[in-house]
């Protein structure tokens, strides 16, 4: 791989996934591979686990890792091509990424829509103007509307829970999964980035029987979502649903709004009765008792601790992909 910004970006995505699985059972087998080699995170907004994750995942490798809060430690930005910068935008980002390309060897950003102007943040002008100009590859660590790391991720922790499952199960049983990715409420608009990423990623991997549900005026872009099953009946969504996946977005078609923040799309172990004992995942942050109950997040149905510490092999893989293809 020469990027990672996208699904499209990878040529095998099981083969990514079982790289991911093998990093988790010995992380230090490409302990040299970085040696003397250095990665830069590129923060335009905060961050948890991408942030740490991906740092394990350089240093696992061999790789010197160097963190830049942009928005806290950096000038400010400008994106704009022929931009007459009399305004608070102190360096342009053709003249600050071609540097940061000679100070690393891979370059990570992490950016962040405005959720103002749909057709300036469905341009992902932040990050294609640092792959334009840095002259290094470029990880996406969340861009304005995808999430390509942590889809990578959900993908290892679906495909580890099935693998788990499957010895000792007969002949004869289902091949695929039925994984639902149903909205949910929340105290303020939210990105549709997890959502479109989640979407794109299990259509492309095709291994699944994809439902997605949310309530009327929530429809995601359709180059996202095009491929799967789309309905506004939660219910009829979770009938033996192998695995649930919780993300609220806020509205795509009048962009970046809240229409409704109805309590009764919260995910509840009441609904899950309906489900094959469905998995339930989520990307965190999580506003308990908003997007999901106490008693889901804690029960035996939960996966967002393992899906978390997935995000360290899934980033791990993307950098061995990026080394090995540089080297």
């Amino acid at each position: 791989m020469k990027k990672f910004t996208s699904v499209f970006d990878v040529p095998d995505i099981n083969a990514l996934a079982l790289k991911a699985l093998a990093y988790k059972e010995n992380p230090l087998a490409d302990k040299q591979l970085g040696e003397d080699k250095r990665i830069g995170l590129l923060f335009l907004n905060p961050s948890l686990r991408t942030r740490l994750s991906t740092q394990i995942a350089a240093r696992n490798l061999g790789m010197e890792a160097i963190v830049f809060n942009v928005d806290k430690e950096g000038w400010a930005l400008e994106f704009e091509e022929g931009a007459i910068m009399s305004g608070n935008t102190v360096e342009h980002v053709k003249d600050a990424a071609p540097v940061l390309g000679h100070y690393f060897d891979i370059l990570c950003i992490r950016t962040f829509p405005s959720l103002k102007n749909r057709e300036d943040d469905y341009s992902e002008m932040f990050i294609n103007q640092f792959i334009k100009y840095a002259g290094v590859p470029v990880i996406s660590l969340e861009s304005a509307t995808l999430h390509p790391l942590q889809s990578l991720t959900d993908i290892v922790t679906i495909k580890e829970v099935l693998n788990a499952k499957s010895n000792g199960v007969v002949q004869g049983a289902k091949t695929k999964p039925k994984i639902v990715l149903t909205w949910a409420p929340h105290i303020k608009p939210l990105p549709q980035c997890v959502a479109n990423s989640f979407a794109q990623w299990i259509n492309a991997w095709g291994e699944a029987d994809f439902v997605i549900t949310h309530p009327q005026d929530y429809e995601l872009d359709e180059k996202f979502t095009k491929g799967a099953t789309i309905t506004h009946d939660q219910d009829a969504a979770l009938l033996n649903a192998d695995f649930v996946y919780v993300k609220n977005w806020s509205t795509y078609t009048d962009y970046g709004k809240v229409y409704e923040n109805d309590p009764e799309w919260m995910l509840t172990e009441e609904k899950l009765k309906a489900t094959n004992s469905a998995k339930v995942m989520h990307c965190l942050p999580v506003r308990r008792n908003v997007e999901l109950s106490d008693e889901v997040l804690d029960s035996t149905h939960s996966l967002v601790t393992q899906q978390a510490g997935n995000r360290v092999w899934a980033a791990q893989a993307v950098l061995s992909e990026i080394l090995k293809a540089k080297s």
